[in-house]
């Protein structure tokens, strides 16, 4: 009986793949389009619940997803397992990204998304990128934007207890973190919309006091606005989002 239980919320995961939070759902709908596409090596780097490391593997990569929470790696491989990924191209394992140089292997573009945030030495992990990336491999960083009302709080060196050590990030200080580390900015986007924000509130109010089924009909019904109303660039973006290139080494 527990089996078949677990299989059938295995299943409801999978049809409301990636979840309820409607930022996530952002995030999977706009930033695949700038992934690079083929056989190549991709790390995602603090994959939460494999999210965008699927959407890598969608577009034929090898993508390794990495994660300090052992409970969300036992997930992924449960739901990826269930609707048949190839194991050998879609893999997930625990790691503290400041043990990333423990990586033996290097990677075309790596993915990390509302994660370095969260991290109080930014620099050793964006340095830890460096070392991994081939030459002009690919960093699709997602973070927070710092000026966002719902994050300028004033963080900016918070303990690094699972919580933000800090507001976020503006493209000023995307540059002054990625530009002396050797990468180069090449495209950068808002994401999540006020709209988006709006309705992604109640549902996320709902779903921290009664759980993620009571949550269900509200979902349902405020989804279909966010593919109507939310966009790249909004006026007043949640997160930004760069593309940046690790620069050519000079023989």
């Amino acid at each position: 009986m527990g089996t078949v239980r677990a299989r059938l919320t295995l299943v409801l995961k999978w049809m409301f793949f990636p979840g309820l939070d409607l930022h996530t759902r952002g995030r999977y709908r706009f930033l695949p389009r700038f992934f690079l596409k083929g056989p190549l090596k991709t790390l995602d780097a603090g994959c939460g619940n494999g999210t965008l490391a699927y959407a890598a593997y969608r577009l034929g990569n090898k993508v390794l997803g990495v994660t300090l929470d052992a409970g969300q790696v036992e997930k992924a491989n449960a739901l990826f397992s269930l609707i048949g990924v190839n194991p050998e191209r879609l893999r997930f394992k625990v790691l503290n990204l400041y043990d990333l140089h423990k990586l033996e292997t290097n990677f075309d573009q790596i993915i990390c998304a509302e994660t370095l945030e969260h991290i109080r030495d930014d620099r050793k992990i964006i340095a830890s990128f460096h070392d991994l990336l081939n030459d002009e491999g690919v960093l699709h960083l997602c973070c927070p934007n710092a000026m966002h009302p719902d994050h300028h709080l004033g963080r900016v060196d918070n303990p690094e207890d699972g919580g933000h050590v800090r507001d976020g990030y503006t493209l000023e200080s995307y540059r002054k973190l990625l530009e002396p580390a050797g990468f180069r900015i090449e495209k950068s986007f808002g994401i999540g919309s006020p709209a988006l924000g709006f309705l992604d509130r109640p549902i996320r109010a709902l779903r921290n006091r009664v759980g993620d089924l009571p949550a269900l009909p509200l979902f349902l019904l405020a989804y279909p606005f966010t593919l109507l109303f939310d966009h790249l660039n909004p006026r007043r973006p949640s997160s930004l989002y760069v593309l940046a290139v690790k620069e050519k080494r000079v023989a």
